[in-house]
């Protein structure tokens, strides 16, 4: 049996930082103590000076695959994940084809349980006409449904009154929503076309995607979660006038409206557009220090539930395109802990906020079996963080297929120097093992 121990690791668990060895036999975490002496058979890790955090568990990926390979794979992604700290994922539907059926489901299942690097869920889509494939859910190994209440692809914009009324009623697990008005940008959009064509300059795209587009649309899903009583997730707030929409009156274990917010909001305004142009185009869009400033007190005062990526790839070719043909999204799962590390060092958020909002919480949320903390008897997910050594982005050090990254040029203090999956070592100080070592995630329902 595998057996590894992690010594002298500040310990940061369920609001607290603590020195602890943490003993680690087969793929569970044995045993949690202020000294544990070490044996023969184990192995031992020196984490001296390094903070111990549970793997991050991110709730919003889009890994492309299948149909979209040539922007990225569920093998090179979830790859780029582990150097980045992200044991666990939540991967969106809209790829092509769109998981929206069984079959589609069971096919993804089958290519993340071969090429995944680190434990892996799908999320289900919903459309106007997929009522009965919704019913039909598995709630164990199905962590929630997606829907497109706006920018879908394909056929995913869920538009029809009665038919959103009726899955809200229907379903009883998560129920996950991309909140934009669509007839709002449409409108908005028309608009500036009519003055610059389609070269419309990026600056724009958050008055397109505009504040009044994200707070209607989120305020319609919410007031039709609370006539049915449906468990709702609003995914990637970006406007401070929405984070009013939430509550922080009840336990995330008893909240049924909860809201993420993601890395890029947090991090870039509309004033980064004139130096990154497309590769911070993103849906919703990111726009003002005054959004910025207010996701932050409400990710801190716990209105906002969960932190996650959104990670979505594309090359930089159709990045390049003018404004009405370059695609939405970026990625970002490489470098989202470290981000949040920096952020730490800035005095934005404590570190033990941190691991509440990207570990803890998701696994609360989405009834993961087992994961999320540090814990005896909990699979050994768990990532070590220096947080006093610097990294800077460059396009030679990202992972992605895509090959660049939003944040290249930026040094944050912070890096994850050992990723553990299940168990195994599998990332050491930039060396990864020769094989993942990951399962599929499962949901206590």
């Amino acid at each position: 049996m595998n057996k590894l121990l992690i010594q002298g690791a500040q310990v940061v668990n369920e609001g607290k930082i603590v020195q602890l060895d943490v003993l680690i036999e087969g793929e569970r975490i044995s045993k949690i103590a202020p000294t544990i002496a070490a044996t023969k058979d184990v192995e031992v890790i020196d984490a001296s000076g390094k903070h111990l955090l549970p793997g991050c568990i991110d709730d919003q990926v889009h890994f492309r695959e299948p149909g979209l390979t040539h922007k990225a794979t569920i093998g090179t992604e979830s790859k780029a994940c582990v150097a980045g700290g992200i044991t666990s994922y939540l991967e969106m539907p809209n790829t092509n084809p769109q998981t929206t059926n069984a079959d589609a489901y069971a096919k993804k299942l089958a290519v993340a349980a071969q090429t995944s690097w680190v434990n892996y869920g799908f999320m289900f889509g919903g459309t106007n006409d997929n009522l009965e494939h919704i019913k039909a859910i598995d709630p164990k190994t199905t962590p929630a449904l997606k829907l497109f209440l706006g920018s879908s692809t394909g056929n995913m914009l869920v538009d029809d009154p009665n038919t959103l009324k009726e899955i809200f009623s229907a379903f009883k697990l998560p129920i996950a929503v991309h909140c934009e008005d669509e007839e709002t940008i449409k409108t908005n959009l028309a608009k500036y076309k009519e003055t610059f064509g389609d070269d419309i300059p990026i600056a724009h795209h958050p008055d397109i995607r505009s504040e009044e587009a994200c707070y209607l649309s989120s305020s319609k899903a919410i007031a039709l979660a609370k006539e049915t009583g449906a468990r709702l997730h609003v995914f990637h707030l970006s406007t401070a006038k929405e984070t009013a929409l939430f509550s922080n009156q009840l336990p995330l274990e008893k909240k049924q409206i909860t809201a993420e917010v993601c890395i890029h909001h947090l991090w870039f305004s509309d004033e980064d557009y004139a130096q990154k142009g497309t590769h911070i185009k993103w849906n919703p869009a990111v726009k003002t220090a005054h959004d910025r400033d207010g996701l932050w007190e409400a990710l801190n005062d716990d209105r906002i539930d969960i932190i996650a990526t959104d990670h979505a790839p594309h090359t930089l070719e159709e990045k390049a395109e003018v404004y009405t043909k370059a695609p939405s999204g970026g990625p970002m799962v490489q470098h989202a802990l470290p981000v949040l590390l920096e952020c730490v060092q800035q005095g934005k958020i404590t570190l033990e906020k941190v691991v509440e909002k990207i570990c803890h919480n998701p696994a609360i949320l989405f009834d993961i079996e087992q994961r999320g903390y540090v814990r005896e008897g909990y699979f050994a997910d768990l990532v070590l963080v220096d947080t006093q050594q610097t990294q800077t982005v460059t396009r030679e050090n990202v992972l992605y297929k895509c090959g660049w990254s939003p944040l290249e040029g930026t040094t944050l203090r912070g890096t994850v120097t050992h990723t553990i999956i299940n168990g195994k070592m599998i990332y050491n100080q930039g060396n990864f093992a020769q094989e993942p070592n990951a399962k599929a995630l499962t949901f206590a329902r």
